[in-house]
């Protein structure tokens, strides 16, 4: 599947777009295996287009779509097959960033959601050898993710919060029930770490 071509003719046909192309490290040519792909997206109708994000992207199989909790501006976040992360960035639309998650039924897919697109954005931050970035976006996931589940303790690697998260998890589920696996089946084989 060619990546760029794909979210193109999915996303651009829609009459709210005003314009989308790629921006970031694949448009700039300094991406690696494991960069996201980055899209910005002007809407004429932030309202509609968001709307209609779901169903204009359930064609590419995405394993998670979902808007992104920690960002200045709205933006679309998914994983496709492969795995690959893509992002619709809609930097003209505000978003205030939201706190950790509160862990309850209704909450805990969204939670495993968050966590294998944090992994994977972490492995393309690894894979460029951006070691303060994944040392910093580690403590933060503790404080949104890990945290609120119970780890009591910031994981030091990538690795190190799948453990912590997968072990903190499947405690949750005990209490709420299970989550699908959809997510971590497509992530986390290309992790530095056990599958």
């Amino acid at each position: 599947m060619n990546i760029e071509e794909t979210v193109l003719a999915a996303v651009s046909p829609h009459p709210a777009v005003e314009r989308i192309g790629l921006v970031g490290s694949r448009a700039e040519g300094r991406a690696t295996r494991w960069s996201d792909w980055d899209f910005g997206v002007r809407a004429r109708d932030f309202d509609a287009l968001s709307a209609a994000l779901p169903e204009l992207l359930a064609p590419l199989e995405p394993h998670v779509q979902q808007w992104d909790r920690l960002s200045d501006h709205q933006c679309w976040m998914l994983i496709l097959p492969g795995p690959v992360k893509v992002d619709l960035i809609f930097k003209d639309e505000p978003h205030v960033k939201e706190g950790p998650w509160k862990v309850g039924p209704d909450m805990l897919s969204g939670i495993d959601d968050h966590f294998w697109d944090w992994a994977l954005w972490l492995r393309s931050k690894e894979a460029g050898g951006r070691d303060e970035v994944v040392a910093a976006e580690l403590q933060k996931l503790f404080g949104h993710i890990l945290e609120p589940l119970g780890v009591e303790q910031p994981p030091g690697s990538v690795a190190e919060a799948v453990e912590a998260y997968r072990d903190a998890r499947d405690q949750a589920e005990r209490r709420f029930g299970a989550v699908s696996r959809a997510a971590e089946r497509a992530v986390a084989p290309s992790l530095p770490c056990p599958d």
